[in-house]
């Protein structure tokens, strides 16, 4: 899931992170409280839920499922408390709550999981769905989403190994019904690492750096698709819900090439840059505090378990397809960050683990909450492609003539091979001038007119010159944006 070089390791241990603010500056921001661990408590987070109860439910990677109350207290190494709920599980990287029963991703099933006699412990056990297989290799993780409108659970399964499939379905997205109907739904999948809901209902989850995968990157789930990797492509044949198996992708081509020959395939909305923004993308939300957590409100949240940090991520259609940016967030988490879940009063709940993949937190796991402090950060709030270009919005005025200035704005671009082979360099590189800098009105956007853009490439943008009406730099000066088309208009 994770690979360092000598460079990357170095970073890891010296606890440095392209693009992210210093901790003194986060603290005016957000505030992380860590929810304390019993002792003896082996708590790597696999997946959290809030329930009707005001409990957060935390499974475990060890098979385990906890039952914390009080998660927001505002002291909570007195006022929270442990409970074991249900043992003896499989690496459970999905919980789900319907109708009084909890539903369990796990690598082998979904099940879904009761008490019946209120005791606290779960009693009732129901297997679901296991329309997949298992070999028992390491690597074989199936993550799981929360219910859809529809009442599904979509369910991302790793490959084996993380290169081939050697069991039914590895290397493909399912949907379970709460009925146990389960229909296969997208191909393509390596190794997944999260997987959650935009605000509009899509599912997207997050892919990792390795074959025909250049770097890791965000994909939206669609029925009928395909995500990129054809290790899993056999299937086709125990799933004639969708249709024929599609053309395979040429290696050493590019991801927008490839997307015009082959129809089905959808490359990821937005390519995370490796080891500029993390290199094991993790858990999937959204902000549905509607404010109480900022200025980012509606935006997608996704976290990266080797740089123990959480991006932002800003969306758009184009033709009838997402691609958007990705933005330095937070930053020191207490161990890798795994799942993440964002609660309509603001509160985000983070989990940690780093067995067996390594981490710049340095706990083996962590539990934790991040609230607002009330502070707006003068920070990127958005940003749209245009036919020439992007319009960047801000979360408060910014001074125009700092936005004009000659080095207030440096853009590049690059793409990524899409190769058989592990992963790719950045390829393609390009360095295109900004021609003009239009700031709007009200100061709080500006239009950058670039002499090209680069369909396919990620438009990496940096304003290193760009202040607010007090004078003060951004809180975070770069974005990542993936054209995968360009805008028409």
């Amino acid at each position: 899931m994770i690979r360092y070089t000598t460079f990357a390791l170095m970073m890891v241990l010296l606890g440095t992170t392209v693009g992210f603010a210093q901790e003194s500056e986060q603290e005016k921001y957000y505030k992380i409280t860590p929810l304390p661990i019993p002792e003896g408590v082996v708590l790597e987070v696999g997946a959290l839920e809030m329930m009707p109860d005001g409990k957060l439910a935390v499974a475990t990677r060890r098979g385990d499922i906890y039952m914390v109350s009080n998660p927001k207290a505002s002291s909570p190494e007195t006022d929270t408390k442990f409970t074991l709920f249900a043992h003896g599980l499989h690496e459970v990287l999905g919980l789900a709550y319907r109708d009084g029963w909890l539903y369990v991703t796990q690598r082998t099933d979904v099940s879904r999981i009761r008490d019946t006699n209120g005791d606290g412990e779960a009693d009732e056990f129901e297997i679901v769905s296991d329309r997949w297989g298992v070999s028992g290799d390491y690597h074989e993780y199936a993550f799981g989403s929360r219910f859809d409108q529809g009442g599904n659970i979509w369910v991302t399964l790793c490959l084996t190994g993380s290169f081939s499939s050697q069991v039914p379905f590895r290397g493909w997205c399912m949907r379970v019904n709460e009925d146990g109907t389960t229909v296969a739904t997208t191909s393509g999948v390596r190794s997944p690492g999260g997987i959650g809901m935009n605000a509009a209902g899509d599912v997207f989850y997050t892919d990792n750096q390795g074959p025909w995968n250049g770097t890791c990157g965000l994909k939206h789930l669609v029925p009928g698709k395909f995500v990129g990797h054809p290790g899993g492509n056999d299937w086709y044949k125990l799933a004639p819900e969708m249709g024929d198996r599609p053309q395979d992708p040429e290696s050493n081509s590019r991801f927008h090439v490839e997307a015009k020959k082959i129809p089905e395939y959808m490359p990821a909305a937005v390519l995370f840059p490796y080891d500029k923004m993390g290199k094991s993308a993790s858990g999937v939300d959204y902000d549905r505090s509607e404010g109480k957590f900022g200025p980012f409100a509606g935006q997608m949240m996704v976290g990266d378990q080797s740089h123990s940090t959480v991006m932002r991520v800003v969306m758009e259609e184009v033709n009838g397809r997402y691609q958007g940016a990705c933005i330095p967030f937070l930053k020191d988490i207490g161990s890798g960050t795994l799942p993440i879940w964002m609660t309509e009063d603001g509160n985000l709940f983070v989990g940690g683990t780093n067995r067996g993949w390594g981490s710049r937190g340095s706990k083996p796991f962590s539990l934790e909450r991040i609230n607002w402090t009330g502070v707006v950060p003068f920070d990127l709030l958005n940003v749209t492609a245009n036919p020439d270009g992007f319009t960047v919005h801000f979360t408060k005025p910014i001074d125009a003539a700092s936005a004009t200035a000659a080095d207030a704005i440096v853009a590049e671009t690059y793409t990524y091979i899409y190769q058989s082979s592990y992963g790719s360099p950045e390829v393609d590189h390009t360095k295109p001038a900004v021609t003009q800098v239009e700031v709007a009105p009200d100061k709080k956007s500006l239009k950058i007119t670039l002499d090209k853009v680069q369909e396919g490439h990620v438009h990496e943008i940096h304003f290193p010159g760009i202040r607010n009406e007090n004078g003060e730099p951004l809180w975070h000066d770069v974005l990542y944006y993936t054209m995968n088309q360009i805008p028409s208009e």
